[in-house]
């Protein structure tokens, strides 16, 4: 059986979001009021029904996570009972632009509207609709060089012999078994199967060595160690 899509809200009934963080109440601009102030004036000069208004006091606008009355407009206007979620500025729906166009597709794809009155961004007009491209389209460079940067960190990382993961819990009298029987040109197969045979838990505690669980107990590639003999031991 098809699932019936959900009848879109009228664009012209508005439910209005508030937010403020702690050290913004009092903050020029950003405050609970003037923001109401501004939707309200809005509102009325489009000719707009205001429905209701969702405030949430005292968050972060980091992450869009874990704020409910942002939680609440949002299932208002995806259940039909209103077609434009407003906001008199766009930090105060969300200080990520990642996080925003992410709500801006979820309105596109879901056939509701939205408005954030200080950059003029409104999905139902072609200028709305253009800008949001344009702040997607960042959005995704932003995704990208975050990405790129983070790969560039682990290669840095990995270049200047740094072990990445999990720290290993590996007794030292094991890791150094491993290098020596590596170091005498033993394949990490056969070093694995040792280590089996011998019932040696691994550095996570598991049960079961392979090829490249001894592979993460062996220096990079291109580090020197000093390997001691097993006479030092």
């Amino acid at each position: 059986m098809s699932r019936k899509k959900k009848q879109a809200g009228d664009p012209a009934v508005v439910v209005a979001y508030l937010r403020v963080s702690t050290d913004e109440q009092a903050a020029s601009g950003a405050g609970i009021e003037a923001q109401r102030a501004a939707i309200d004036a809005a509102v009325e000069h489009r000719g707009w029904v205001l429905l209701d208004t969702f405030t949430d006091a005292g968050v972060s606008g980091k992450s869009i996570i874990g704020r409910p009355a942002l939680a609440d407009a949002l299932a208002t206007v995806e259940s039909g009972a209103a077609g434009t979620l407003m906001v008199a500025k766009l930090d105060r729906l969300s200080r990520s632009l990642l996080d925003f166009a992410s709500l801006m597709k979820r309105a596109q794809d879901r056939g509701w509207n939205l408005v954030a009155l200080d950059l003029g961004i409104d999905l139902s007009t072609p200028a709305g609709e253009f800008l949001a491209s344009v702040m997607a389209s960042a959005a995704q460079w932003e995704r990208r060089i975050i990405s790129q940067r983070t790969k560039d960190a682990l290669a840095a990382k990995r270049a200047s012999g740094t072990r990445l993961g999990r720290p290993s819990t590996l007794p030292a009298p094991v890791r150094q078994r491993i290098r020596l029987e590596r170091a005498k040109g033993r394949s990490l197969r056969q070093i694995a199967r040792g280590l089996n045979d011998d019932r040696v838990a691994t550095g996570q505690g598991g049960r079961m060595w392979h090829a490249s669980s001894v592979r993460a107990v062996l220096p990079p590639q291109g580090s020197v160690e000093v390997v001691a003999s097993s006479s030092q031991c």
